[in-house]
């Protein structure tokens, strides 16, 4: 593709926009803003982001990664006033990150496949943390992650450390001796035992998408995308009968629900939004931020 800039002119260009949004005689929002009050607008971002992706819209995506990086310019601009780092130290740390983290690129070491790589980018990341105190090779993950995402790569993580199992069989038969002691905690009855217990199979089951080549946060948006696009027929088909959820019987309720399930699956098929559906969406939520 070809530009009128280069990237170089383009990114110096974004850079001084921020700073002159931040000026004196810049945007009073932007001015107020602090590192811990973006954070919000931060998260919200790659959440969109994540939603362009899945509806497969280039324009969307081209729109959204331009937000993330907006987020990633304010803080920096924001550390920049504040004499903390500014741009150029990001790029520079990224930058010399990245040669270390790909000898076998920027060196003479060879390394055969996509898992050798990654084995070797944990032992990286571990031997970057081993001269820091109290530090972990399994690294410091962010506990606001979703649980399920944070659990897949705390699992990613110990098994290029060696720390796993050697074959799914393995881990079918963790998932059932932690279904048992679940079932021995639902009978003592008692709460702290059965929520530990039920945080163990989940955990367990996390594993075993790990092992079967899936993302778990993903693998359960798709199953609760799907329940909630079989709901609304459920809905839809119960009005047109001219009753409501509560005025239908058990029976009734599981034979639509198969219905439902028969006639609505979405199994393999692309999110349930179209992506001109989902941008209009997004713009129309967009105008009511507080952000200008």
């Amino acid at each position: 593709m070809k530009h009128e800039k280069d990237v170089g002119e383009a990114f110096a260009d974004l850079v001084q926009i921020m700073a002159r949004l931040r000026g004196e005689n810049g945007c009073p929002w932007d001015r107020e803003q602090s590192h811990r009050s973006l954070k919000p607008f931060l998260v919200e971002e790659a959440y969109e982001l994540l939603e362009a992706i899945d509806g497969e819209d280039p324009k969307e995506m081209e729109e959204e990664l331009g937000d993330v990086l907006l987020q990633i310019l304010f803080h920096c601009q924001i550390a920049s006033e504040q004499d903390r780092f500014d741009v150029v130290n990001v790029l520079t740390h990224l930058r010399e990150k990245l040669i270390r983290r790909h000898p076998h690129v920027f060196s003479d070491s060879y390394l055969p496949d996509s898992q050798s790589v990654l084995r070797n980018w944990v032992k990286a990341k571990a031997q970057e943390r081993k001269d820091k105190e109290n530090s972990s090779p399994l690294g410091k993950l962010p506990k606001e992650m979703p649980a399920l995402m944070r659990a897949q790569r705390v699992g990613e993580r110990a098994a290029h450390l060696g720390f796993d199992w050697t074959e799914t069989k393995h881990v079918w038969d963790k998932v059932e001796e932690e279904l048992g002691e679940l079932r021995m905690a639902i009978a003592s009855r008692r709460k702290d035992r059965v929520m530990s217990e039920l945080g163990d199979v989940l955990l367990t089951l996390v594993s075993l998408s790990r092992f079967l080549k899936f993302e778990a946060e993903e693998a359960l948006t798709q199953s609760l995308d799907r329940f909630v696009e079989r709901f609304h027929y459920l809905e839809k088909d119960i009005r047109n009968r001219g009753k409501t959820i509560l005025e239908s019987s058990a029976d009734d309720l599981d034979a639509l629900w198969k219905v439902a399930k028969k006639n609505r699956s979405t199994m393999g098929k692309k999110p349930l939004s179209s992506p001109s559906t989902a941008s209009k969406r997004k713009r129309s939520v967009k105008k009511g931020r507080s952000r200008p």
